[in-house]
């Protein structure tokens, strides 16, 4: 179907891989939809859970539409390969496309996956359908926890992975998803570095994490997108569910108005050690500080920008910086959080503690899962020789992509390895961390200079470079004004209403003129019936 046709690589198995023995069948036909709907539908309550409140209820509504625009894309690219193809099964669809069955046209694999990524960038909270993900922790801070960490935003990324063998078969939609997964964590880090709410940070922290994960399957390496999805769901999870620990302490000490402003904080390690201690093993995975699983997830998504069949090293450049901005954020909000003075109310501040066992406990079994969580996809070049359980684990879904890779990549003069990228990232981490050290705790005026020095561009970023206010101007009021004009004055009031009441009025009418022949008054009836009857006799006689 069309000029230009695409089968399998020379490199691809002749015969289609059979289905991973740990995937069950109902695994294997879940219609996609279905299961993106499936965790949808479990986000958009949890997100509302405080429905009495109005800006709750409006950020469960915000990412519900938001996603359905996505889900408009995806069905269309769902329509695009059932017609080119003639199956959304994924185990018939991998062994149509990888064996001697099907073929599809290059140019509709490409039309078909950015459709897909179009719903995948409002699963999975991508520029430019990111903006219900921060809202989102509206609800109670466990929900956000599942949210941020393993509900619907693994659902983007999970069906780009899941389909990988599709993808690689559209260079050009790779090298769009990398390019939105760059420049979303690069944007989402630079909003998260001005934040004063503890949740706001997180959740842009979120954005820009799935933006990584993007960079990863964008070049190709679909494997590195789920590692670094697996390890973030760990110190994520363990981030936020320590930040509820801290807003937990300041609301029942009435240590601040708003106890989710770091402003209001700081010093509370010495109250709260174990939420502190915990928090602070979270901020360094995340951060990328090496033996920890995000050392290992990152620094294996930034090699790979460099060193696959769908490099680029603009990608990996705007990814460096991103990472040197998560490190620099995330060691601010642990500062003023937990260090330096406390900020609060003086007379509350004996009062913060940390909570009971049920909230610590799992803080402690998370901060072991976010430190050791890498291990089990350690890179090859790893000096044990110890194996990547998870990428053999998961090498039966990846093996149809087939994309191959470089042990060294020319880099300003050198011949720059694996090693040398990772060695590369962790200076660039430990720049970040090292910053932020100085700037909120040995020069902590600095901040409120360079805030009024760079006042314009400050309040850009503060104001979240005024995206929602954008939308709402070019898109929501044009439709809220469309819809009031067309759908309500024309459709519904002169169309609808003009049928329903015209026709109630027409009954009425003739209920009127009906109901003058029911008087109630014996001698009115009597005078009708003797008319009647005459009129009979006269129609009658005239017959006759």
């Amino acid at each position: 179907r069309g000029t230009s046709i695409v089968r399998r690589r020379p490199d691809r198995p002749a015969e289609a891989p059979s289905e991973a023995p740990w995937l069950s069948s109902a695994a294997a036909k879940a219609s996609p939809s279905r299961r993106e709907e499936g965790v949808g539908l479990c986000s958009y309550l949890l997100i509302g859970f405080w429905f009495t409140e109005e800006a709750n209820a409006k950020a469960g509504r915000k990412a519900f539409i938001v996603n359905r625009i996505g889900d408009f894309g995806f069905l269309l690219g769902m329509f695009l390969i059932y017609w080119a193809v003639g199956t959304l099964d994924f185990g018939i669809l991998e062994g149509e496309l990888l064996g001697e069955g099907k073929f599809i046209a290059s140019g509709v694999a490409a039309a078909a996956t950015l459709l897909l990524f179009i719903g995948a960038t409002g699963k999975s909270a991508q520029i430019p359908l990111y903006v219900w993900l921060p809202d989102a922790m509206a609800g109670p801070t466990p929900v956000s926890a599942l949210i941020h960490a393993a509900t619907m935003v693994t659902a983007g990324i999970y069906m780009i992975c899941r389909l990988n063998y599709l993808f690689v078969l559209a260079p050009s939609t790779m090298a769009l998803i990398a390019g939105v997964g760059a420049a979303t964590a690069l944007v989402a880090a630079t909003i998260a570095v001005v934040q004063t709410d503890i949740k706001k940070v997180l959740a842009y922290s979120t954005v820009s994490q799935l933006g990584f994960m993007f960079m990863g399957v964008g070049v190709g390496s679909f494997f590195a997108g789920m590692f670094h999805l697996l390890t973030h769901a760990f110190f994520k999870a363990l981030l936020f569910l320590g930040s509820g620990s801290v807003i937990h302490g300041m609301e029942h000490a009435h240590a601040a108005d708003d106890p989710q402003d770091i402003r209001t904080m700081g010093g509370l390690a010495k109250y709260m050690p174990i939420t502190a201690w915990t928090f602070v093993i979270g901020t360094a995975a995340i951060t990328g500080v090496p033996l920890l699983s995000g050392f290992f997830s990152k620094d294996e998504i930034l090699w790979r920008t460099l060193a696959t069949d769908f490099r680029n090293p603009t990608v990996w450049l705007v990814g460096t910086i991103a990472a040197a901005f998560t490190a620099f954020y995330m060691t601010r909000v642990t500062i003023l959080t937990f260090f330096g003075t406390y900020r609060g109310r003086p007379d509350a501040a004996l009062k913060i503690h940390d909570p009971g066992w049920r909230m610590s406990l799992p803080l402690i079994v998370l901060a072991g899962l976010s430190a050791g969580a890498g291990y089990l996809g350690l890179p090859h070049i790893n000096p044990f020789h110890w194996p990547n359980l998870l990428g053999d684990f998961l090498e039966p879904v990846f093996r149809g992509a087939r994309v191959a890779s470089v042990d060294y990549v020319p880099f300003m003069g050198i011949r720059l390895g694996e090693a040398g990228a990772m060695g590369l990232s962790t200076l660039v981490a430990f720049g970040g961390i090292g910053l932020a050290f100085y700037m909120y705790l040995v020069r902590d005026d600095l901040p409120g200079k360079l805030a009024r020095g760079l006042r314009p561009f400050h309040g850009l970023v503060a104001n979240k470079y005024f995206v929602d206010e954008i939308y709402d101007l070019f898109i929501v009021r044009p439709l809220n004004g469309i819809s009031r004009l067309v759908m309500f004055e024309l459709a519904d009031r002169r169309i609808i209403d003009l049928a329903v009441e015209g026709s109630a009025r027409f009954v009425r009418g003739v209920g009127s003129i009906a109901r003058l022949s029911q008087t109630g008054n014996l001698g009115t009836y009597i005078v009708y019936l003797v008319a009647g009857s005459i009129a009979v006799l006269i129609m009658l006689g005239g017959q006759g």
